[in-house]
């Protein structure tokens, strides 16, 4: 099983004294005055928590953070302060020595660009990882077979990066984070290099893989769509400071400020949201108590947007959604799909 991931007040400052200017950033100062000075604050007091087992993605327009921040869990970077622990072993307390150890083997990182060294099979490359561990020859070609069967790729290992299309580099590069059985996979705008229609497959490889693997995974995206349908929870930053974590639905219906619901005004709310997000609840009771009795139709809190929509234009009642004991735990009018499909406050209405 995975680990916890845990990242506390975490500041990165490139220039003229950093520390000074985070004391100063505690104190309420501007970042664009820091700027100023010729100081930047890339990062600015960030702290969450990732599940085991959890994707967790971090969304933000260019220069918001998210990059440096990812490049703080694994110690790539130093953070100016703060901490970051993971597997219960403070990360920000290692020495170079020990860091390098703990991404050898319990954190992997799958970039943006392929990074896959062109002079090495595609066996060769997803093996990569575990020869810089000492594994043994035959277990490394065991286990990175594995990963290219799990990823996609059996079949493609005797073939070179330059064979293969773009979105089967990337699953290389999948394959050879987890070849090494790392813990936490760190992702950085993996697929954003990728096609729309590629980058929709790896979006579906990495969702069946997590269902079997159960990894921890931090993803970073710019796009709003990406986190909404990979993000078991997201972090949207702006301006190096984390301005909202929650799960998709939440940042959707409930975001915290204007440019959050500036942000995600123009997303496809029909593939996100559920109908416990859209659902009344000032309504509790026994199935036979929802009104409408055997003409209504049924959905659980976790039914589709879309499967909604379907069942309440297949009947004139709301549809009751019941909780796994049948319980009524709220209906949803036709009027009020209509609403969340639409302007956006009549859905926070």
């Amino acid at each position: 099983m995975s680990s916890r991931l845990e990242a506390e007040q975490l500041y990165k400052v490139f220039g003229r004294r950093p520390g000074e200017a985070v004391e100063r950033l505690r104190e309420g100062a501007d970042r664009e005055g820091l700027r100023a000075e010729g100081t930047t604050a890339a990062v600015i007091d960030a702290s969450f928590t990732v599940e085991p087992g959890q994707i967790f993605v971090v969304m933000g327009l260019s220069g918001s953070g998210k990059s440096t921040l990812l490049r703080m869990l694994n110690g790539l970077l130093e953070p100016t302060a703060g901490h970051v622990r993971f597997d219960g072993q403070d990360l920000t307390a290692l020495s170079d020595r020990e860091l390098r150890a703990v991404r050898a083997k319990k954190i992997s990182m799958v970039f943006q660009h392929f990074a896959l060294f062109p002079h090495r099979s595609v066996l060769e490359n997803a093996a990569y990882g575990l020869a810089v561990q000492g594994v043994a020859k035959a277990e490394r070609i065991e286990r990175a077979t594995e990963a290219l069967e799990l990823c996609g790729l059996k079949g493609w290992e005797k073939s070179w990066p330059d064979e293969l299309s773009g979105g089967m580099q990337q699953r290389v590069g999948l394959a050879r984070a987890l070849a090494t059985d790392a813990d936490l996979l760190l992702m950085d705008e993996s697929f954003s290099a990728l096609d729309p229609l590629i980058r929709r497959d790896m979006q579906d490889q990495l969702l069946q893989l997590q269902q079997t693997l159960k990894k921890t995974i931090v993803f970073i995206t710019h796009d709003l769509n990406e986190a909404m349908r990979l993000g078991d929870r997201i972090a949207v930053m702006r301006d190096g400071r984390i301005v909202q974590i929650g799960s998709a639905e939440d940042i959707l219906v409930r975001p915290a400020d204007d440019y959050v619901a500036s942000f995600t005004k123009d997303v496809d709310r029909s593939r996100v949201l559920t109908a416990s997000a859209v659902m009344d609840t000032d309504v509790r009771g026994d199935e036979a108590d929802c009104g409408c009795a055997s003409d209504c139709e049924t959905a659980t809190p976790d039914t589709p947007f879309t499967e909604l929509c379907a069942m309440s234009a297949r009947s004139t009642h709301p549809v009751a959604v019941l909780d796994e004991h049948r319980k009524l735990v709220g209906v949803v009018p036709q009027q009020r799909l209509l609403g969340f499909l639409g302007d956006a406050e009549v859905a926070h209405a």
